[in-house]
């Protein structure tokens, strides 16, 4: 079945449950499903279409990595290098725009958002960055600009989800939550080009930055979700990341994944490793709502996809004040352990009390969650 037909059947199966109704402004469920990149693991990441579809599987809020270009727009990039995520390479005319900059302390070549103005950047067609998976949209859709999301987010008809969610006083006038990401803000910070105002400008005109707003604002670097708690109250995220696992499904480190950068240009030694004891837990209540950490931090696998070890992070994170969702669930990339298939993955995390999920295939994060719930 091609990409297309699979869609189109995903469709038909959720207008057939009936359950395709918009519904009033967003309302928190729980666990969270968050589509990674929109619906990823179907359509080129951070596109209309691809949130677009994300909503209508029944994802909660829709997750926007954030570069900002030239003239400093926010867009919806996995990084600040688009090479891979666009056809800018086979754009002749900007050739000469191909360069190598230090991202986090590693030197990166390729074309750079930050090169170019918005204009140029629409000229440019998505594709899909994930080998094994359909390639067949690659260059349709535009790189959309945090505006856009937000006015998706706005419009958008709610999918699978509304048949649990019932309307609430006005929160922003979302139908689905928005989830950015604030990527490599030292590296934007070094170029002149800070997106902490940036990005709440945006909320601000657009009336969501409040605190019960339908928004999270997640980030791997500390300094910069530190100067967030003073600019909005929209509610932060401290994510946590790792190289690897060893053979005992204990996460790894090497850089540029041993720290938050900011902490490397600091001259702070601690590993991102910290931010799971309870005294990081403690340091990250004190200007952030909750910690995102890569999921083997909470069921630790080896680098084979067996499961290790089942940590009490969740009940530690809660037990903090603090919230916990985790990344990346992946329909395609599924550790061995589970041999039910995907769904099983879920139920294991929605069992162990996770409050949100990041998925490349929101719809099964939503089908496992109606199982979870149960009638």
């Amino acid at each position: 079945m091609t990409t297309r037909a699979l869609i189109r059947t995903l469709l038909a199966a959720v207008a057939l449950m009936g359950l395709a109704a918009p519904a009033a402004d967003a309302k928190e469920s729980s666990p969270l499903v968050i589509g990674h990149r929109g619906a990823s693991g179907y359509l080129p990441e951070h596109t209309l279409e691809s949130y677009r579809l994300a909503i209508k599987l029944g994802a909660d809020y829709i997750e926007p990595d954030l570069v900002a270009t030239k003239d400093g727009v926010l867009i919806a990039r996995h990084e600040p290098d688009i090479t891979l995520s666009t056809d800018v390479k086979d754009h002749p005319e900007f050739a000469d725009r191909k360069t190598t900059k230090m991202v986090d302390g590693v030197p990166t070549e390729g074309w750079f958002a930050s090169d170019f103005t918005l204009a140029e950047i629409k000229t440019l067609g998505a594709k899909q960055t994930r080998a094994g998976r359909p390639t067949e949209f690659d260059g349709q859709f535009k790189v959309p600009t945090l505006q856009e999301v937000i006015d998706l987010a706005r419009r958008g008809v709610r999918g699978r989800g509304a048949k649990r969610r019932s309307g609430k006083a006005s929160r922003g006038g979302l139908k689905v939550g928005i989830y950015p990401e604030t990527k490599h803000p030292t590296f934007h910070e070094r170029l002149g080009l800070p997106l902490e105002g940036r990005l709440v400008t945006v909320l601000e005109r657009n009336g969501l930055s409040r605190r019960n707003a339908p928004v999270f604002i997640q980030s791997f670097e500390q300094a910069n979700l530190k100067q967030l708690n003073t600019m909005t109250p929209v509610r932060l995220v401290q994510l946590v990341d790792a190289n690897d696992t060893d053979a005992n499904g204990d996460p790894t480190y090497a850089p540029p994944f041993d720290r938050p950068y900011d902490w490397t240009v600091a001259g702070r030694t601690d590993l991102f490793s910290y931010f799971a004891t309870d005294a990081g837990l403690a340091e990250i209540k004190t200007y952030a709502d909750g910690i995102g950490p890569w999921k083997v931090y909470i069921v630790g696998t080896d680098p084979a996809g067996n499961i290790k070890k089942v940590t009490d992070l969740i009940d530690r994170a809660h037990a903090h004040g603090l919230l916990i969702h985790t990344w990346t669930f992946r329909d395609d990339a599924l550790p061995v352990a589970y041999v039910g298939g995907p769904i099983e993955e879920y139920l294991r995390f929605y069992r162990l009390g996770i409050d949100g999920v990041f998925s490349d295939f929101p719809g099964t994060a939503w089908t496992a969650r109606e199982i979870f719930r149960g009638p």
